[in-house]
């Protein structure tokens, strides 16, 4: 593996600092986008029965959930009106948006750049490989075979850090996207169940007076 190293030059070293930065964001978030840490199934809102939801956002385990901290961010300025916890929530929602996409774009960009590094290291092998030919020594092949092999092997590393940092670079794209829609959409029932009841408390409190 020393010698593959060697040989690949100096281009070698942004290499290997490629591929450990893309295993670590990989590992990172396939850990961070677990379904269960961002949308737990005791936070999920069915329908206009928020009884259970609001007393599971009562504890602090909530806090350890983008949803949980989204909804608790309505949840705790009820108070202050519906457009206000509404605000809250989508400010909160901004927050933990950009926090689900962490990393990933940066993930892209060394899906992006690994190949050209690679196509970098082929040019100046090439070039090396042309320039300890001498022009009168007939030509000896064996003289280029170090450049070829920089040329190769810097070609080689630059694709096979590329291709899984772009195939995980997508996968989180998606994932994150559907992660937003359910978000949104759990954001949504809560805090129209939240106000129904609300309303409908007051309405019957009414009544009943």
């Amino acid at each position: 593996m020393w010698e593959l190293v060697k040989a690949g030059g100096w281009l070698m070293l942004p290499l290997i600092l490629s591929s450990i930065f893309t295993v670590a964001i990989i590992i990172e978030r396939f850990i961070r986008l677990k379904r269960s840490q961002v949308l737990p199934q005791a936070l999920l809102v069915n329908g206009a029965d928020v009884e259970s939801v609001v007393s599971h956002l009562e504890h602090d385990e909530a806090q350890k959930s983008p949803l949980g901290r989204i909804l608790k961010s309505g949840y705790v300025h009820q108070n202050q009106g519906e457009q206000f916890a509404r605000a809250q929530m989508e400010a909160t929602a901004s927050q933990e948006i950009s926090y689900l996409e962490k990393n990933i774009n940066f993930l892209g960009t060394l899906g992006a750049i690994a190949p050209l590094l690679g196509l970098l290291g082929t040019v100046i092998g090439i070039i090396q490989a042309f320039l300890v030919v001498d022009i009168g020594s007939s030509g000896n092949a064996s003289m280029m075979m170090p450049g070829i092999s920089t040329a190769l092997i810097t070609t080689a590393v630059g694709m096979l850090i590329a291709i899984p940092a772009i195939i995980a670079y997508r996968y989180f794209q998606r994932v994150v996207h559907e992660y937003v829609a359910e978000l949104e959409q759990q954001s949504t029932l809560f805090h129209a169940a939240l106000f129904y009841k609300k309303a409908a408390h007051v309405h019957e409190h009414r009544r009943a007076s």
